[in-house]
């Protein structure tokens, strides 16, 4: 009796495969078809509406998601650019910046010009 006990769930197992494969072969091939896009139209129904709920409870998430996909696709479509055009081939030298031969001094022009614009407001607050 406990062997028959312990066997039943391997019974069962057998028998549901035998059911499932009795009944594969007596739906037609065109309604084994029409069962999987069913199948697959419901699954997108329900994802959708899954879906349509999440957007209206965060729509931040949604937003900041959307943002980087579309980082994500620039950023590839970048890379897949410049890899079609290939590196281009040079050398460069490192030039020091230094200061004007004049060790820092103004032409005699610059300093006039500041001259003549501290005069002329200088004038002008007076009258």
């Amino acid at each position: 009796m406990i062997d028959r006990l312990h066997s039943l769930p391997d019974r069962a197992l057998d028998l549901a495969s035998q059911v499932g494969d009795g009944f594969k072969h007596l739906v037609p091939d065109g309604a084994g078809k029409w069962l999987e896009a069913g199948a697959r139209l419901g699954a997108l129904k329900s994802g959708t509406r899954i879906a349509g709920i999440f957007v209206r409870r965060h729509p931040a998430a949604v937003a900041a998601t959307v943002a980087g996909a579309g980082l994500l696709w620039y950023l590839a479509r970048r890379r897949a650019r410049q890899a079609e055009d290939g590196v281009i081939e040079g050398t460069s030298t490192r030039v020091e910046a230094r200061r004007g031969g004049n060790g820092g001094k103004r032409s005699a022009a610059a300093k006039s010009t500041r001259t003549r614009t501290r005069r002329s407001r200088e004038s002008n607050a007076t009258t």
